[in-house]
């Protein structure tokens, strides 16, 4: 901790790597998150269209993050706006969903050409607050004025944690770089875990900081090769058990409690990529049964695997899909509302909406497993 001049005290975390305790029960989480992570990432491997799960997680994840941060966008908010529809859902609320696949779709690909570093970060802030609440707030642009985190009209005096001075972030931030950066010294999952928890601790910008950290987690596991396809998210595990994740990184910087954090952080891998691969195995076989069902339906199947990306249909989308004319897009929606795929849900005569219930059901709300939580 920090005193500052201004009379609040301020905590600016030690460099990492701290000194770790490999307990028993740390190794046990390990070894669990990483075959589960490995499992998963082998199904990437071996998908026969990754971007039939890609865009699903993708989209899940950015409602599910955006959500932490008191959105209320839902996916099916998020997949009709996508459909070009609207929506009762606030605007800026869909917009900050909208922006969180933008940022992490563009991470992925400037994986290609950059690694992660704090100049990606600062592309992924300005990505993620354009045009949207926090816009005031430097997109792109690391805090130049002292932030805190507490409830509404706390300041940094009342505040239950204030972050590190501006002087103090900026040199933290460079040795958060200098570890993010190194390679074989520690396990990756540790390693990723030290990373999320340092970022959220530092808190570098003035607004958004949260969600760039769980971004972080994604692209840290991309770039590692631990995942080869984006697919593990662990915004789902850290709102279901909110309270833990902020006791938890809280208990760091006041007891230098890493075990606690380690055994959260990894168990949160295991539970999101165990989740994952049954969501992926429920997709794929209702893809199977839905090709099946439309085989005989005249340029229906090139629509299966779009079902999965949004599964919600206008006729200019069809049109755009298989290139039939709009009266042909009309009739075969209409065949595949009677073959039990799509239902339309506005029932007016024009500007219909059709959603594929099913396959929405299934990227929303993965069926659970009873014994997935310990």
């Amino acid at each position: 901790m920090v005193k500052t001049a201004q009379g609040y005290a301020a905590f600016v975390p030690a460099p990492l790597p701290p000194q770790l305790d490999y307990s028993e029960a740390l190794v046990l989480a390990l070894s669990a998150a990483d075959a589960a992570l490995s499992e998963l990432s082998g199904l990437g491997r071996v998908l026969p269209n990754p971007r039939l799960l890609i865009a699903p997680y993708v989209r899940r994840e950015a409602v599910l993050s955006s959500r932490i941060e008191g959105t209320q966008a839902s996916l099916s908010d998020l997949l009709v706006d996508e459909a070009g529809q609207p929506t009762e859902t606030p605007a800026d609320d869909v917009q900050e969903v909208r922006n969180y696949v933008v940022a992490l779709e563009y991470g992925i690909e400037r994986l290609t050409d950059l690694p992660l570093s704090l100049r990606l970060v600062g592309e992924l802030h300005a990505r993620l607050m354009a045009g949207v609440r926090g816009q005031h707030a430097t997109p792109g642009e690391f805090r130049r004025s002292q932030n805190w985190i507490g409830p509404p009209g706390s300041t940094p005096v009342t505040a239950p944690y204030v972050p590190p001075p501006v002087a103090e972030m900026k040199e933290a931030l460079g040795e958060w770089e200098k570890f993010l950066h190194q390679r074989g010294t520690m396990p990756e999952l540790i390693q990723c875990a030290l990373m999320h928890e340092h970022f959220e601790a530092l808190h570098p910008f003035l607004d958004g900081n949260g969600r760039v950290g769980r971004l972080l987690i994604t692209l840290f596991l991309i770039e590692r090769g631990r995942l080869s396809q984006p697919l593990l998210y662990l915004s789902e595990f850290i709102e279901r058990y909110k309270a833990d994740y902020y006791f938890h990184l809280q208990a760091v910087r006041t007891h230098g409690d890493w075990q606690g954090w380690l055994l959260y952080f990894l168990n949160g891998v295991r539970w999101s990529a165990s989740r994952a691969i049954r969501q992926a195995s429920q997709l794929i076989d209702l893809r199977e049964s839905m090709r099946q069902r439309l085989a005989a339906i005249p340029k229906a199947l090139p629509l299966v695997d779009a079902l999965f990306e949004n599964p919600y249909f206008v006729p200019l989308r069809v049109v755009q899909l298989t290139g039939v004319s709009d009266p042909t897009a009309r009739t075969l929606l209409r065949k595949l509302t009677a073959a039990g795929v799509l239902r339309e849900v506005t029932g007016r005569q024009w500007g219909k909406l059709y959603v594929a219930q099913d396959v929405l059901k299934a990227m929303a709300e993965p069926g659970e497993d009873p014994n997935e939580i310990e």
